[in-house]
C-alpha cells in the first residue's frame, strides 16, 4: 500500500507592493482560500528602513475579521478608532477583532523614522464564525513573555495562539486557532500538533515532510487528517497555522471578509461616506480602491 500523501498542495507566495516595502502574500490563494480560520497570510520583509523612512500604513477599514501581528524583527505603531495606541515588537501579540467594523493605522514612531529600523514579521486574518461576524469590536496586546514556550530535542517552540505540545496560549479566539513558531536546529525534526486544517510556512531554511522538500518562502497546506512530521537538514524557522473549518463560504475584497456580497457593499459605501469611526487624532486614510 502507498504511504498517504502528507501534502496536499504547496503555495509560493505572491509578491505585492506596499509601497515602503514589498510583502509575499500566500492567501487567499486560487486554489485555497484558507486554511482553518486563516483567509490572508502576509509575509514582510526582512525590509531595511533608513532613518527617515519607515512603515506608514494610513487609516483604513475593517469587517468580519481578526488581524494578527507578529514580528521577528522592529517595530509598528498601532492605532484604531478604538482609542488604542499600542507598540508591538518582537515575540508580542496584537490582536485586533473588526467585527462590524473598526479602523486602524499602522506607522512607526518619531524616534524610529528618526533612526531607522529593520522590519520582518507576519501578518494575518482569521476569519470569523458566522455568529461574530457583527461582534463589537476589540483590541488586544499580549506581551512576550505571555506567550508559552517549550524545547524539544533541538527545537524552540512558541504556542502564539492556541493549544499545542502542552502549552496553552493566553490569546482569546472566536474559534478553534493554531498558531505556533518553531525553530529547528540542524538535523532536528518536530512532530506537528492535529488540527482540522493544518499548513507549515517555511520563514526561514527548508524543511521535508514525508520527503518532499519545502523551502523558505513557501506554504505547504497537509492533507486532512495526517499525522506529520517536519524535519530540518540545515536548520529551518517555520510557523505552523491551521485550526477548525469555518463554516460557510467567505468574501474577500480589499480589507473587508463577509459572508454575503450585500454587507461587503455595505462597508464600501459606509467607508466612502465616512460613516466609520475615525483613530483619534489622525486625518489621513487611505480612499476606497476604484475596483
Amino acid at each position: 500500500m502507498a504511504a498517504p500523501t502528507l501534502i496536499e498542495l504547496l503555495i509560493e507566495p505572491e509578491t505585492r507592493d506596499l509601497g515602503e516595502f514589498t510583502v509575499r502574500r500566500a492567501l487567499p490563494h486560487k486554489r485555497r482560500q484558507r486554511v482553518g480560520p486563516f483567509i490572508f497570510f502576509d509575509h514582510m520583509g526582512p525590509a531595511e528602513f533608513p532613518p527617515g523612512t519607515g512603515v506608514n500604513v494610513r487609516a483604513h477599514p475593517h469587517i468580519g475579521l481578526a488581524t494578527i501581528t507578529y514580528l521577528f524583527a522592529g517595530e509598528i505603531l498601532h492605532r484604531d478608532s478604538l482609542g488604542y495606541v499600542q507598540a508591538i515588537r518582537p515575540g508580542e501579540i496584537n490582536w485586533m477583532t473588526a467585527g462590524k467594523g473598526i479602523v486602524h493605522s499602522e506607522k512607526v514612531s518619531e524616534e524610529l523614522l528618526a533612526s531607522g529600523q529593520q522590519l520582518h514579521g507576519l501578518q494575518t486574518w482569521v476569519a470569523l464564525p458566522l455568529e461574530h461576524e457583527e461582534t463589537e469590536p476589540r483590541f488586544e496586546h499580549y506581551a512576550a513573555d505571555s506567550i508559552p514556550s517549550v524545547s524539544r530535542d533541538g527545537v524552540e517552540i512558541r504556542v502564539v495562539i492556541g493549544t499545542a505540545y502542552g502549552k496553552n496560549s493566553p490569546v482569546r479566539t472566536a474559534s478553534e486557532t493554531l498558531y505556533v513558531e518553531a525553530k529547528l536546529q540542524a538535523g532536528s525534526s518536530l512532530q506537528l500538533p492535529t488540527a482540522e486544517e493544518l499548513a507549515v510556512y517555511v520563514v526561514d531554511g527548508s524543511i521535508e515532510v514525508g520527503g518532499q522538500s519545502v523551502t523558505a518562502g513557501v506554504l505547504a497546506v497537509l492533507a486532512n487528517g495526517v499525522s506529520a512530521r517536519i524535519e530540518a537538514q540545515g536548520g529551518a524557522h517555520v510557523m505552523i497555522c491551521g485550526g477548525d473549518t469555518l463554516e460557510g463560504d467567505r468574501i474577500i475584497w480589499w480589507n473587508f471578509v463577509s459572508s454575503t456580497r450585500e454587507r461587503l457593499e455595505q462597508a464600501k459605501r459606509d467607508w466612502r461616506d465616512g460613516r466609520f469611526d475615525a483613530v483619534p487624532g489622525e486625518t489621513d486614510f487611505i480612499p476606497l480602491p476604484d475596483r
